[in-house]
């Protein structure tokens, strides 16, 4: 402000004393002139002292010094006084914009005085004058223009007048030009008029001349004059050369003056000098010119013709005259050339160089001279002109230029890469500019390059001295731009503005914000629906804040999770600049805005599929390949930290990437095709849209072009003339139209691109390459360019050939996928030599994998192993897919072509060592590599003998790998086959097992064998860390180092973490400061420091330093090896919590004893986090430890709070160790708990008491400690005050604590069950609203009831079953932890004592209705859908009362979730059954009748329903006489079926029809339980299949609303009910597994699908897609071996087998005769299917685990028929799925030849499981599941109840043969036939079935079919062993049917 009122008031002064010197009359006398000068000087002087301000100075030095030199004989020391004044004025004046009209008088005054005789006159004027030429520059704009004025008055003074005049001329100019403060246009012009005087004759003007220049070089700190010349020769040598012939001495002079040659100075200027001597047509300069450098005038204008006709065309006048001239003397040195006369005119030689010679013109569409700029236009028209030959310029100039609009945006992008030259920032603004203009010109045209332009301006935007033209021209793209072609460029648009606002100047801010106007308020409407949800957040700037609320108006309101999938989306774009915006949105999302919905998506037994969407994009941007200080690696890496460490086994992650093997080496041409087309759609064209780099961008450009050509592609594809297409053939159009959306609108431009590349020579190369290259990039980059060079046959080389280029750009990408495709082309058609240097190759790579004294980075090292091991994947395929392809091939010729090629392949790959593959494969953690090759060695060696000595080696190697890949069952299946167990066996095992002790004694013995192996101590370190012995661990490595100072890196770890563990800082801080270790304990020390030391800055530096360190193998793993790298997440997830913590530390007061809410919320979010974890105490304890180091990381006096949050953190960790049977540890952490004083730490005391096998103990210690505590005390109100919980968790860990008691006093059975009872019912007096309190209250009564005599059942029974309702109907509605259990046994008990005549009529039967009743009505309906099925069932209940409940209860289902519900209830509507048939139809009749629901879709979806079941069964029931007809046509045949296509039905997939429960965290009445994008009709497809079965099933397919096709199969005559319930059975399993911890780590599941039944006689089953039956598998694979699958000889086999009583003398004969015939093969398969060995593992994992659930799910429900063609195998993931559940409930044992396995474990499907058999995985994975399946086994049942309600056919049928059999019985005797008529109930003979599935639930299994056997309950580990042992006996498999194939 103060500066302000000074600025104000001297500018006042100056004006009043400007006002009185111009009214008054000059000086009286010189005393007064020289008073007032000196009085003027006075002021300027202290003025000059102000150096910040400015004035308005001019008035005040124009009107003064003319008052001063007013009058005769002035003296010339005042003159030179005045012009000192006003040079020293003119220096503080500023030119503020508005018009000054005494600035040109002063100028006047200055040159009159430059005339005067004084030389020191003359000089000072020239000073003034020099001040005054530099106010011209103070606007940095049109400077050289405005003072042209100024400089013509000197050239003029040099034409005539006095020399003494020109001499101060030249000096003073010389001072302008040595000035290094002045403007450089200002210093240019000195130059250049300097230059001009270097040809005066008058010696001393030269001379001096001459001089100033020298000395202005000196002034400006340049070594000579050349380069201060330089930047102005574009003015300087078109004026020297012009006057060569006239003033030769002048060039001569400049020349010396440079130290140049004449001739190198017309070489180097001639882009300078050609145009204007064209233009001005100076022949004899131009002949001059051409002599001097030995060319021709036409010579040097091909050379420049785009420049010389860019400045001809620009004239305005001449233009023709000049393009005359120009073709006169082409045509005359054509003429000279060819001897004869050649046309040459204007149109042709402007076609010649049109690209440049457009982009010359179009770049000064973006001068700031309008005039210059409409020039340009003018030119355009004429080039227009002449190209078209129009007789005016008044063509279509958007026309004209659109057909060069991608060549000229490639140059243009070349002129600012500076590729044709250095470019200065003026040149680039100007060029930049020039774009925005050519907008306008080009309007629509401008969509065509719409991915160069946006390239182009995402670079320059990002330079602060070009961002202004940047935006300007950007906006003018947008604005041009229709909303269809804005679409795609919205988002990068608003990520680049938004990203860089903070470096926008002001007038670049309202640019940006006017182009983002433009999209949301005038285009935002159309882009509602297609590219407004890309659009960034724009709301954190101010500016836009007005924007903003316009965005969301238009955008309506949007859900958090409609908001999270709008960030993932553009997350995963490849644009970088929109991913990172991105990821700084979802940062904000997760962390601040939505942290509760994150925690609630990553809960439950299944997470949301948002969180595996959120760890792919984030695993993704952590993987790219940045520049080193980009920010979007580490903002990946925190947002990962926010995420945390979520359990990789509840969520999915994205697919994996597309690949593409060519099998005909380029000898096919389609094949061919279609791999140029998968690198254009794959890599190439995602690669050229996201790229900001546009020389990388041109490269990429150039390739697809080219591509493009290869594939037929042409400009006529997309051309219409009159209307029509142009004639192209048919399979390009149709392959052309094949392409994806966004690939056709990226590549249609380049369809006319001109892109050429100037190919360089390829560097001579020494093989091997890896070892004389320093990176993996530099050794990648170098080996496929020499491969390229390699390749053989003509294609080959087309498509390879313009690869180059983009190898070579710093990204490997493409490098990365097109090695193998080459590697391959070599072997099969290069020589030998290039062969040996491929095998040399590889081998350098694996070799440097084992070398210990390697000297490569181990990023070179594991990078380059990788590619290695991906380029052996490749050709494993192509060897197996061409040996396959030899066996099926029938000509000669292409056998023998296709072995020889085989020869050369394989002998490659059978050249390197398996055993040194195996081991560089495990040196780089390549684990499934690894076990592929270590496993393939083992079958070699057993093959040899099963004995072999090296066996046990290789045992050793699996058992190590297993233990890598934290697989431990199968380190349990590789222990059973080592006799022996190696010490590093044992220690594997325990550490596996979590048996840290024994690992601790292991190690132990290892130190006393090799005490100077550092290994060794890292081993025993490590087991003391895992048992918290950390002062015994701190000790240890005191010791160590006291001997072994030098292996202080090694254990810098261990050191550090256990000084902190116990909080030993100083040691912390010694270690850390002597460390400069980038591993995880130390950056992690780092950061804690940072935080006990409270210094923000440092926190914020660690936390940085720390995710970049922990975040490293991350970004190495990528999103296919998140398990992997699994730990490196859990250090992440450490920093967040740390960070989290501190902040909520930090916030206590030094006096907080009280609750605080802060420490409140933090508990909710770290238990929130922790049970996102892996459920697995290694993975928990480090964490639960790191939160106790952190609390008490800084000391807050008094603060209980933090005290019990350590205690808690005990507890936990107690909690977790006795989970995972690691007792030692558990009771450590217990007694750190107690001394914490952490309240109920009892409870957990006795729980770790009664796991380790004493429950009496237990139970004992649990009641004492709950009266030392008060909490057997009956009165629920009584409330501990001292206690720091509120009394609603004091209430609640009371019932806890009770409950605990009741369920171990019931399990004691040493107490009364009414005293049981009693405490049941206290739990829920006290807690009433807590779910688990009901559900084990009504499960005790159930109990009790089911342990009543039957006698008692009617009147005691009755009474508990209605407790037992009342208490499930409670748990029912308050939540969802056990309501597969409570809800279908709650069914059962109601239906069924309605159905018991006498219990119904009873007054405890309607209160049991009331409960009923009340649970229907207040609990949520997606609870009721879980049992639906079961519901449906009883729909003919013969009770009036309970049927009248039900069927509200169906109708309510159906009401809320219509469109799952009336899938299931189709069979009802259609029974056969009348009544059901009509009860169905009433409920239907209701709910479209409910005038509640006449405006709602729901009566039209019933509709649908209906008539969509009717056309469904005529379709079934079509009649199909004729055999040989195949195909049914859906129009034609079924015309209202295809009209019913478009529906609102969603398609009866398994998935959408199965409800999902909410996680504990989520609220009932916001649970969505079916997926909101589930499939919807589209339309069926036009053809169906009849299928060659006997029941002729029809294959139909439907089209869904996700673009995908689904295909079901209609089987009349066949009840699918059967199918039905065992897929919802299945599903309830899956349910159970995904909640069991141990069953959901190792992904147990059963693969379901569709059935839907229409009646008891027809349905649908859902087509499973990419599976194929076992038996053709293994057939073919015998095939390949030539073995036949079936001989005369084993029919003979098996019928004496068959004869056989003796079943050892059976299995004898079976194993000779038939298994010697059929080595195991099927382990073969999955290498060939899985070629890539993590998915081969995976696949084999998947596979051992389906079939393990399968057989046990099997034998339970007696499910038989499982020959090779009802199970299928999924190709694409190895599932075992198995089909056609007809023999059920053991009916395979009354088939003519029984069966006798319990399920098919026959030796193929053994063979596949690995070299470990059943052993490990298979046996685990049967374990886990049998005893899931034995704790569930009520819930299991009830789900099977359905049976009993809704007999199936085939019991009908058995009922009628049993009454006809009872009947013929007792024929004879009349009488009594008259008076008992004998049947046979249909519900006993279903419950009879089901009482064996019962009895194997509990445990009752005959281990023998003989009689004599006896039944008795056998452990599940038992019963799994027998029935292993039953499934592969070869006693049993050779008295199995032949059909069977027991063989296979």
């Amino acid at each position: 402000m103060e500066d302000d009122d000074d600025q104000r008031y001297v500018q006042h002064v100056l004006d009043d004393i400007v006002s009185l010197y111009k009214s008054r009359e000059g000086p009286l006398d010189s005393e007064h002139r020289t008073s007032a000068l000196d009085s003027a000087i006075h002021l300027c002087d202290h003025l000059r002292t102000k150096n910040s301000l400015k004035w308005s100075t001019t008035p005040f030095c124009f009107i003064l010094s003319t008052w001063f030199l007013q009058g005769p004989n002035v003296p010339a020391d005042t003159k030179r006084k005045v012009f000192v004044m006003v040079a020293g004025m003119l220096t503080l004046h500023s030119m503020n914009g508005a018009a000054d009209e005494t600035l040109y008088p002063l100028a006047r005054l200055l040159y009159r005085n430059l005339l005067d005789s004084n030389a020191s006159v003359r000089l000072n004027a020239g000073k003034a004058l020099r001040a005054l030429v530099a106010l011209y520059a103070e606007r940095n704009a049109d400077v050289w223009e405005r003072t042209d004025p100024c400089f013509a008055q000197f050239y003029g003074m040099m034409e005539g007048g006095k020399s003494i005049v020109k001499e101060t001329a030249v000096l003073v100019v010389g001072g302008m030009a040595k000035d290094s403060s002045l403007h450089s246009d200002i210093v240019g012009q000195a130059l250049c008029f300097l230059v001009a005087q270097l040809g005066r004759a008058n010696p001393v003007l030269k001379g001096s001349a001459y001089m100033q220049i020298m000395t202005a070089a000196k002034n400006h700190k340049k070594t000579s004059a050349y380069p201060l010349l330089l930047p102005y020769m574009d003015k300087i040598a078109p004026f020297l050369v012009s006057r060569m012939c006239l003033q030769p001495t002048m060039i001569s002079e400049t020349c010396r003056l440079m130290c140049i040659s004449v001739t190198d100075f017309l070489r180097t200027t001639l882009a300078k000098t050609l145009p204007a001597l064209f233009a001005s047509r100076e022949q004899a300069v131009l002949e001059a010119i051409a002599k001097e450098l030995g060319q021709t005038p036409s010579s040097m204008f091909l050379h420049n013709s785009h420049r010389i006709l860019a400045h001809v065309y620009r004239l305005d006048q001449g233009t023709q005259l000049a393009l005359d001239f120009i073709t006169k003397i082409l045509s005359s040195a054509a003429v000279a050339q060819k001897g004869k006369m050649t046309t040459v005119d204007a149109q042709s030689i402007t076609k010649s160089c049109i690209i440049p010679l457009l982009a010359e013109l179009v770049t000064s569409l973006g001068d700031h001279n309008q005039q210059v700029a409409q020039n340009a236009i003018d030119a355009l028209r004429k080039v227009d002109k002449v190209l078209n030959r129009r007789d005016s310029d008044e063509g279509n100039l958007e026309a004209f230029l659109k057909n060069y609009m991608l060549g000229l945006i490639s140059h243009i992008n070349d002129m600012l890469q500076d590729v044709q030259g250095k470019k200065s920032v003026d040149a680039k603004k100007k060029i930049i500019k020039s774009l925005g203009a050519l907008m306008v010109q080009t309007g629509s045209a401008t969509a065509s390059v719409a991915p160069q332009v946006m390239a182009t301006f995402q670079t320059m935007v990002g330079f602060p001295e070009l961002c202004e033209d940047t935006l300007y021209s950007w906006h003018q793209f947008i604005v041009m731009l229709s909303a269809e072609e804005i679409a795609p460029h919205v988002g990068s648009t608003s990520a680049a503005f938004v990203a860089s606002w903070s470096v926008f100047t002001p007038p670049a801010r309202l640019l940006a914000k006017k182009t983002l106007m433009h999209i949301i308020l005038k285009k935002g409407p159309e882009l509602v629906d297609n590219g407004l949800d890309d659009l960034v957040d724009i709301s954190a700037i101010p500016e836009l804040h007005d924007l903003h609320r316009h965005l969301l108006n238009l955008q309506g309101e949007t859900s958090p999770v409609m908001r999270l999938n709008l960030i993932l989306d553009r997350a995963m774009t490849h644009n970088h600049t929109m991913a990172l915006q991105s990821l700084v949105e979802l940062k904000q999302f997760m962390l601040i805005d939505h942290q509760d919905l994150i925690r609630e998506l990553a809960s439950g037994d299944i997470f949301d599929p948002l969180v595996g969407q959120i760890l792919t994009v984030l695993l993704t941007a952590a993987g790219h390949d940045v520049d080193e200080g980009d920010p979007l690696r580490p903002l990946a890496f925190e947002c990962l930290s926010i995420l945390g460490a979520v359990d990789p086994d509840r969520c999915e992650l994205g697919a994996k990437e597309s690949s593409m093997i060519v099998y005909q080496n380029f000898e096919d041409d389609e094949e061919s095709i279609a791999f140029a087309l998968h690198l254009i759609t794959d890599l190439l064209v995602e690669a050229f849209r996201s790229t900001s780099d546009m020389r990388y961008q041109s490269h990429l450009a150039f390739t697809i072009q080219e591509l493009l050509r290869f594939c037929h592609f042409t400009p006529a594809l997309v051309t219409v003339t009159h209307g029509r297409q142009q004639s192209v053939p048919v399979k390009v159009r149709k392959r052309w139209n094949a392409l994806p959306k966004h690939i056709l609108e990226t590549v249609t431009p380049l369809l006319e691109a001109r892109y050429n590349l100037i190919h360089t020579t390829n560097p001579s190369v020494q093989h091997p390459i890896y070892p004389e290259r320093s990176t993996y990039r530099e050794w990648i980059q170098l080996w496929t360019m020499h491969l390229i060079s390699q390749v053989s046959g003509s294609t080959a080389q087309k498509i390879f050939g313009v690869f180059p280029s983009v190898i070579r750009n710093k990204d490997v990408a493409v490098a990365h996928r097109l090695l193998p495709h080459l590697v391959l082309n070599v072997l099969l058609s290069g020589s030998e030599e290039s062969t040996t240097q491929i095998r040399l190759e590889l081998l350098a790579v694996l070799e440097d994998q084992v070398n210990p004294v390697s000297t490569s980075s181990s990023d070179k090292k594991i990078l380059s192993a990788q590619a290695v091991f991906i380029l052996l994947d490749h050709l494993n395929r192509w060897l197996r897919k061409i040996r396959q392809d030899v066996i099926k091939e029938n000509n000669p010729r292409q056998v023998l072509g296709a072995q020889e090629n085989l020869v050369k392949v394989d002998s490659v790959l059978s050249n390197i060592n398996q055993e040194l593959l195996a081991k560089a494969a495990l040196q780089c953690k390549a684990y499934a590599l690894s076990l592929m090759n270590f496993e393939r060695r083992i079958i070699e060696l057993r093959q040899r003998s099963s004995n072999h000595h090296d066996l046990p080696t290789y045992y050793e190697r699996l058992h190590e790998i297993y233990a890598h890949l934290d697989e431990p069952d199968g380190m349990e299946g590789v222990s059973t086959m080592i006799l022996s167990p190696s010490l590093e066996h044992q220690i594997r095992h325990h550490e596996s097992s979590g048996h840290w002790t024994s690992a601790q004694s292991c190690w132990e013995v290892r130190l006393q064998q090799s005490p100077d192996n550092v290994d060794y101590h890292l081993g025993l370190l490590r087991c003391l860390r895992n048992l918290g012995h950390y002062d015994t661990l701190r000790t240890h490595v005191r010791g160590v180092l006291t001997r072994n100072p030098d292996w202080q890196p090694a254990l810098a770890g261990f050191q550090v973490e256990s000084a902190w563990m116990v909080g030993a800082w100083e040691d912390v801080q010694n270690i850390v400061d002597s460390s400069d270790a980038g591993i995880p304990q130390i950056v992690i020390a780092r950061l804690l420091l940072a935080m006990r030391s409270r210094d923000s800055t440092a926190i914020t530096t660690a936390l940085h330093d720390a995710r970049m360190v922990l975040g490293g193998p991350i970004a190495a793993a990528g999103v296919d090896n998140y398990r992997r790298s699994y730990e490196a997440m859990l250090d992440l997830h450490l920093t967040h919590e740390l960070e989290t913590i501190y902040k909520a530390i930090s916030s206590l007061s030094q006096q907080d004893t009280a609750v605080n809410p802060a420490l409140v919320e933090l508990s909710e979010i770290l238990s929130a986090r922790l049970d996102s974890t892996l459920p697995t105490f290694r993975t928990q304890e480090p964490i639960l430890s790191m939160r106790r180091t952190a609390f008490a990381l800084i000391n807050i006096p008094g603060s209980q709070a933090l005290r019990g949050e350590i205690g808690r953190s005990w507890l936990a960790s107690a909690k977790i160790a006795r989970k995972a049977g690691q007792w030692q540890t558990a009771y450590s952490a217990m007694l750190q708990s107690q001394q914490s004083k952490t309240r109920y730490s009892f409870m957990e005391s006795a729980k770790l008491v009664k796991a380790m096998g004493d429950p009496l103990h237990a139970l004992q210690q649990l009641e004492n400690s709950m009266q030392l505590h008060n909490l057997l005390e009956d009165n629920p109100n009584m409330v501990d005050l001292t206690s720091e919980d509120s009394a609603e968790n004091v209430r609640k860990m009371k019932a806890k604590v009770r409950l605990v008691r009741a369920r171990w006093m019931n399990e004691s059975e040493r107490f009364d069950a009414r005293m049981v009872l009693k405490t049941f019912t206290n739990v829920t007096t006290l807690m009433p609203n807590w779910e688990s309190g009901q559900y084990y209250l009504g499960q005790f009564q159930d109990e009790c009831y089911k342990n009543l005599p039957i006698t008692e059942r009617s009147s005691r029974g009755l009474r508990m079953n209605l407790s037992t309702i009342k208490a499930y109907a409670e748990a029912i509605n308050l939540g969802t932890k056990y309501t597969y259990q409570t809800v279908p046994r709650l069914l059962t008990l109601w239906l069924d004592l309605g159905e018991d005549a006498r219990a119904a009529e009873t007054d405890t039967f309607k209160l049991i209705n009331q409960a009923v009743s009340g649970a229907i009505k207040n609990s949520p309906v997606y609870k009721w859908f879980t049992a639906f099925p079961q519901i449906v069932s009883r729909i003919g209940h013969i009770n009036p009362e309970v049927y009248k409940q039900l069927a509200r209860l169906i109708a309510k289902v159906i009401q809320s979730y219509p469109n799952q519900a009336l899938w299931l209830f189709a069979a009802v509507i259609k029974s056969k059954k009348r009544e059901r048939s009509q009860r169905g139809s009433l409920i239907l009749e209701r709910i479209r009748n409910n005038p509640s629901l006449a405006n709602s879709s729901l009566p039209k979806l019933v509709n649908q329903s209906l008539d969509m079941t009717n056309e469904l069964l005529e379709l079934c029931n079509f009649h199909t006489p004729n055999l040989e007809k195949k195909r049914l046509t859906m129009t034609r045949d079924f015309p209202r079926l295809a009209g019913l296509g478009k529906s609102n039905l969603i398609i009866p997939l398994q998935e959408s029809l199965t409800a999902s429960l909410p996680p504990a965290s989520v609220s009932d009445s916001l649970h969505q339980p079916f997926p909101s994008n589930a499939p919807t009709f589209a339309g069926f497809a036009e053809e169906i299949e009849i299928m060659h079965s006997l029941a002729k099933p029809r294959k139909i397919t439907i089209h869904g609303s996700d673009g995908q096709t689904y295909m079901f199969l209609g089987k009349p005559k066949d009840d699918l009910r059967k199918d039905a319930r065992l897929m919802d059975f299945n599903a309830i399993i899956n349910k159970l597994l995904k909640a069991n911890s141990e069953s959901r780590r190792r992904q147990l599941h059963i693969r379901t699908y569709g059935v839907v039944t229409l009646n008891e006689e027809c349905g649908f089953i859902q087509w499973v897609p990419h599976t194929k039956p076992i038996r053709p598998i293994i057939v073919n694979l015998y095939s390949n071996r030539q073995i036949p699958g079936w001989s005369a000889d084993m029919a003979d086999v098996f019928t004496k087998i068959k004869a056989m009583n003796d079943g050892n003398k059976a299995a004898e004969l079976f194993t000779k005769k038939v298994l010697s015939l059929y080595p195991p093969v099927f382990h073969e398969w999955f290498i060939e299917t899985f070629p890539e060995p993590t998915a081969w593992l995976v696949s084999r994992l998947t596979y051992a685990r389906t079939a393990a659930v399968m057989s046990m799910v099997g034998f339970i429900l007696g499910l038989g028929d499982r020959h090779c063609e009802n199970i299928l195998l999924d190709q694409n993931t190895g599932d075992l799925i198995h089909v056609d559940f007809n023999c059920l409930f053991e009916k395979g044992k009354t088939l003519e030849t029984p069966e006798r396995v319990p399920f098919r474990l026959t030796q193929n499907l053994v063979d596949a499981l690995g070299v470990t058999g059943v052993e490990g995985v298979f046996r685990t994975a049967c374990e886990v599941t049998m005893q899931l399946l034995r704790d569930n086994k009520d819930s299991l049942m009830s789900v099977l109840d359905a049976f009993v309600h809704d007999p199936l056919v085939e019991w009908e049928e058995e009922k009628i043969k049993l009454d006809r059999k009872h009947q013929n019985a007792n024929a004879a005797d009349a009488q009594r036939r008259n008076a008992v008529k004998p049947a046979t109930d249909l519900r006993s003979l279903a419950k009879n079935s089901l009482k064996g599935i019962e009895k194997k639930l509990r445990g009752h299994y005959r281990p023998t079919p003989e009689k004599h056997a006896y039944e008795k309950e056998v452990s599940t580990s038992n019963l799994v062993q027998l029935l292993i042992q039953e499934a592969t006996d070869t006693a049993n498999l050779a008295r199995m049917y032949p059909g069977w194939a027991s063989w296979h």
